[in-house]
């Protein structure tokens, strides 16, 4: 039986961008499958937090990879809710190979990257799509400012994220009317991926980036849910559109 309350899937929702995300919709009204790999612990700290902001919740473990896996989630999902109005596409993974490594670069692990990166998220919006369009509702990816300008991070993550720039208005124009697809691409954020990224130069090279910044500060989770967030609830003519979020800089450097 399809309930009247408001249902978004977000993947890669155990910690960052994907946690708040799903706190975000919670807030905003939804309830909210938390899709994670992985971490469940931190996936089932993301459904508490979701749930103290007035959600039902559905956690299923999945790597957005694995089609056959996605299939069943969307299965689970529409057994639950009977509707689905929102995807937010944010299950990534990266290398840890110098983008100057090229000798190091193996074929598994840049597949690896754009399996997840890509095809995954083509997978899961290709499972969705049927309940989206009876909603009509909204899509969003994640991408990165790498993805549109070159940066420092690895090579197979960077190019995953120009396709994901790509895919995102491909989609935008192949599921419309019925369904808007957009994509947010942050900047430097603060958090646990950059720390990961940058090790012990973390502190010290945020700092230069924010005050290279015209805010003055680096991207948090929060900034970027609050544009998911804004793009699924509102802004209902922006379609095909990858809204940069890093206070400027790119736009002013």
């Amino acid at each position: 039986m399809t309930q009247e309350k408001r249902v978004a899937l977000i993947t890669g929702a155990a910690t960052g961008i994907g946690r708040a995300a799903a706190i975000a919709l919670a807030e905003a009204g939804y309830d909210v499958v938390i899709n994670y790999s992985r971490s469940e612990q931190a996936a089932r700290e993301t459904s508490a937090l979701a749930k103290a902001k007035g959600a039902k919740t559905l956690l299923f473990q999945c790597d957005v990879s694995d089609d056959p896996a996605v299939r069943k989630m969307l299965a689970a999902v529409e057994k639950e809710f009977g509707r689905l109005d929102a995807l937010v596409n944010n299950a990534g993974t990266t290398s840890n190979v110098k983008a100057s490594d090229f000798e190091s670069m193996t074929a598994e692990e840049w597949d690896h990257v754009f399996a997840v990166n890509v095809r995954g998220m083509f997978q899961v919006t290709r499972a969705s799509a049927p309940l989206l369009k009876i909603a009509r509702g909204s899509v969003v990816n994640t991408a990165s400012i790498v993805g549109l300008r070159p940066g420092p991070q690895p090579l197979p993550y960077a190019a995953s994220k120009a396709a994901v720039v790509s895919l995102t208005k491909l989609l935008a124009l192949n599921l419309a009317p019925e369904v808007r697809v957009n994509a947010v691409a942050p900047g430097w954020m603060e958090g646990d991926w950059m720390k990961r990224m940058l090790a012990d130069r973390y502190d010290d090279l945020m700092a230069r980036r924010a005050k290279s910044t015209p805010l003055r500060r680096c991207a948090t989770s929060e900034d970027v849910a609050e544009v998911i967030v804004n793009l699924i609830t509102s802004n209902r003519f922006v379609n095909g559109e990858i809204i940069v979020i890093d206070g400027g800089f790119s736009a002013t450097t």
